[in-house]
């Protein structure tokens, strides 16, 4: 396999659906403190599939890589690829176009960088396997990391990737398709997803796109829903970063929503809306931990998915959810809330290393499961 690969400025990042590879996610980074890279990408599509058919052996397939580094201590640094690569190759050539992507950056990188992390968005080969349901047909996700990685190393020459011990951005998610008007999407819903957007609607919640001032009243919504739910609390100049990174002079911008679901003045939930393309995402989620019988969540969801429609999106990621119904999972509540709008399923392939530096990838190991501080955002 041959991949021609260049290095490129950030800003020529051309468009794409995933937010975390366009040129607006790269501005944030940077924006955050971190040192970001951009690839240009070719590759016969021959390479990515086992079609070797006359006319594959003509084409080439393009695509652009975003890489974060982070660094790590003093003296070494990380290079994580959010949600990438987006070209995705046939299941059998998946570990090899991995390896040999590797590989080709590896030059362009840092010398003393430990290892490459892809975050990859692709399906899990394990997503449709028979096997791997029970008889409720719910998931039981993918084999010990062992067999895993025996899978995806298959056809490679080096036996290099590794199963990561976690997963950094959601590797479950739920599509809307937005193909249809609103009284289909509505029919397409769980009934008791549709009763609770009318009555959020009666109880008087009204749901309105608010300026970047207002992140103090979302911060608050966030900081009550990390204590809920015991999860760690961004600062808020995390999500002011976000909110104010302007990429409109870049390849690939992104166009960023805040909306606040209210009554009478008091705010209820709300939600970042990121725009990449031709797909709307939930980025982030909050909600007030009183007056949640007034449903606001869902009225929030709904008013999202009709500005998603009108600018144009054919899809929406919900963003995060728990696998399976399974109710001691943290997620479980997510995964309840975000099924009833009735869209589809995905169980991405998370995080996948490719050690650079043996020794002090052990080392990075044994502290990235000791300590919260090695991971990347």
């Amino acid at each position: 396999m041959h991949i021609d690969i260049e290095p490129k400025y950030t800003e020529q990042i051309k468009p794409a659906a995933v937010p975390q590879q366009t040129a607006f996610w790269a501005k944030v980074k940077e924006n955050l403190g971190y040192e970001t890279r951009a690839f240009d990408i070719k590759i016969p599509q021959s390479e990515l599939s086992v079609d070797n058919s006359p006319s594959n052996q003509l084409k080439h397939v393009t695509d652009d890589l975003l890489v974060v580094m982070q660094q790590v201590g003093a003296d070494h640094q990380v290079a994580y690829i959010p949600y990438g690569p987006l070209v995705n190759p046939d299941e059998d050539i998946r570990g090899l176009y991995l390896e040999e992507l590797s590989e080709s950056i590896r030059p362009f990188l840092p010398s003393n960088t430990i290892l490459i992390r892809y975050d990859l968005i692709w399906e899990s080969p394990w997503a449709d396997d028979e096997n791997r349901f029970n008889d409720r047909d719910d998931w039981l996700g993918p084999p010990e990391p062992h067999y895993q990685e025996m899978r995806v190393n298959f056809n490679t020459h080096n036996w290099n990737l590794r199963k990561a011990p976690s997963d950094l951005l959601p590797s479950h998610t739920i599509f809307l398709d937005l193909n249809h008007n609103q009284d289909t999407l509505l029919q397409r819903m769980k009934p008791k997803t549709r009763y609770n957007i009318r009555l959020s609607k009666r109880k008087g919640v009204e749901v309105k796109e608010v300026s970047f001032d207002n992140l103090p009243v979302w911060y608050d919504l966030y900081r009550q829903t990390a204590i809920r739910n015991g999860i760690v609390l961004d600062d808020i100049s995390y999500f002011r970063t976000v909110l104010e990174t302007q990429a409109s002079d870049t390849n690939s911008p992104a166009d960023v929503h805040m909306l606040l679901a209210e009554s009478d003045g008091v705010p209820l939930a709300g939600m970042f809306l990121v725009i990449t393309g031709k797909r709307a995402t939930y980025l982030y989620g909050a909600s007030s931990s009183h007056n949640r019988n007034m449903m606001a969540t869902y009225a929030l969801q709904w008013e999202a998915i009709k500005i998603a429609r009108q600018k144009g999106c054919t899809e929406y990621d919900m963003f995060g959810v728990a696998p399976t119904p399974e109710p001691s999972h943290p997620m479980h509540g997510l995964y309840r809330f975000k099924t009833g709008f009735g869209g589809d399923l995905y169980h991405r392939m998370g995080c996948w290393d490719y050690p650079l530096n043996e020794e002090q990838y052990k080392l990075f190991m044994m502290a990235e499961r000791n300590a919260q501080g090695y991971h990347i955002r």
